[in-house]
């Protein structure tokens, strides 16, 4: 998945206006303009899509949980320069207060199996020899879960 894809996604999902995509980008300390929001946005198959970097990307996630959770005490978490999958899952994750079960909730929606164990290893840290990379296949299953909890389709 890119991350002009999840962008899109996101916007669907909880169908933001790009006033309100601007606006949670401005939650996270950045300003972007409406033009630069619509070039992210565009189709893949568009010459003038651009992507969005992962750090850009990382910014709007954090503007998300800040929009669904409120803002934390103390200074906000800067935006990573890399974003993974797992990274990915773990801010949506924040974001929507999603616990475990709710996880594995939202994969049997759809009749996706996946252990426990399984989706714990995609929360570790790095490090960690438990520790498994997510796969795009993972992160879209998730979507399409959330689109069918969200969308009803």
């Amino acid at each position: 998945m890119t991350n002009n894809d999840i962008l899109r996604r996101i916007r669907y999902l909880f169908d933001f206006s790009d006033l309100k995509m601007i606006a949670i980008f401005k939650l996270a300390n950045y300003d972007v303009r409406k033009a630069k929001l619509y070039d992210w946005l565009k189709k893949e198959d568009d010459l003038l899509l651009v992507e969005i970097t992962d750090k850009e990307l990382a910014t709007f996630l954090n503007g998300l949980i800040i929009e669904k959770r409120g803002k934390r005490e103390g200074p906000q978490p800067e935006p990573e320069d890399i974003l993974t999958n797992n990274m990915i899952l773990r801010k949506i994750k924040i974001a929507l207060d999603f616990k475990t079960d709710d996880i594995l909730d939202m994969f049997a929606l759809i009749d996706k199996k996946i252990s426990k164990h399984e989706l714990s290893a995609f929360f570790r840290h790095p490090d960690n020899r438990s520790y498994e990379p997510c796969k795009d296949q993972y992160l879209r299953n998730f979507f399409n879960a959330l689109q069918t909890k969200y969308k009803g389709s």
